[in-house]
């Protein structure tokens, strides 16, 4: 698990409820058991600092790190995402209308991979290099091109007959089921090791890799409302598998993280 991601990971499951900062040394200590090693957590902080996601602060007199109010929204919106709480503005209050954005020139290489990874992350989809499409008219799109100073056409076009088969085309669900399928397997394996005998400190390290693991969905499911999805949609039974096991290790993990927080 790389330093960075393993800190994304521990504020937005871990630390936003837990007032969003933390001492580097305890840092250092809750991601010890996954791994990490000291200078890359200190290599990672100061990375998130410089993209804006962290910012340095005082704790109890010793050195530490909050998340800005730009990691806080972005953490929020994917928390929502991973545990579907923000039932108000899910897939089934979708428009029924395709949103889509036509870049006014195409960036480079580099950019637009970087471009192509934020924009998939919201849940829209490249149908070219210079044109987009998502099932929402996200003002977050907006910022974000702005950010990379990139113009863009938006337009808004009534979804027709084809909308299931445009879905599965563009959003590659064929791969995508595929890869729930094999998450799935690979996530049974992973709960066995953590039985009701399981240290906080095991439970957590369990529940951080099956969070990780789950997270990287949020790059490739755009959240589709359930009647642009196949029948037996095997993100469904990965939903539920996950959704229990990350509930059943739940309160061990943070029993560790309070006790690395108080103890640091």
């Amino acid at each position: 698990m790389h330093a960075r991601s393993a800190l994304f990971d521990l504020y937005g499951d871990h630390l936003r409820a837990r007032g969003a900062r933390a001492p580097v040394a305890a840092l250092v200590r809750l991601l010890a058991p996954l791994g990490v090693h000291p200078p890359a957590v200190r290599t990672a902080v100061s990375r998130m600092v410089r993209q804006g996601w962290l910012e340095p602060v005082r704790i109890d007199g010793q050195p530490g790190y909050a998340l800005t109010a730009r990691a806080r929204r972005r953490l929020d919106d994917a928390a929502a995402r991973i545990y579907r709480t923000g039932a108000d503005d899910g897939p089934e209050d979708w428009d029924r209308h395709w949103h889509l954005g036509i870049l006014r020139e195409v960036p480079n290489a580099r950019r637009r991979e970087q471009l192509a990874s934020q924009l998939a992350f919201l849940g829209w989809a490249p149908l070219s290099d210079g044109a987009w499409v998502g099932l929402r008219n996200d003002a977050e799109v907006d910022q974000i091109l702005g950010m990379e100073g990139i113009a863009a056409d938006r337009f808004r076009a009534p979804v027709d007959a084809g909308a299931v088969e445009f879905a599965r085309r563009v959003w590659k669900l064929d791969e995508l089921g595929a890869s729930y399928d094999a998450w799935l397997i690979e996530a049974k394996a992973l709960v066995e090791s953590a039985g009701d005998d399981t240290s906080d400190e095991q439970a957590f390290a369990v529940r951080s890799e099956l969070v990780h693991e789950w997270r990287k969905f949020l790059f490739r499911d755009p959240g589709l409302p359930d009647e642009l999805l196949p029948a037996d949609w095997a993100g469904t039974r990965a939903a539920a598998f996950f959704d229990f096991h990350a509930e059943r290790l739940s309160p061990a993990a943070g029993r560790f993280v309070d006790d690395c927080l108080i103890h640091h």
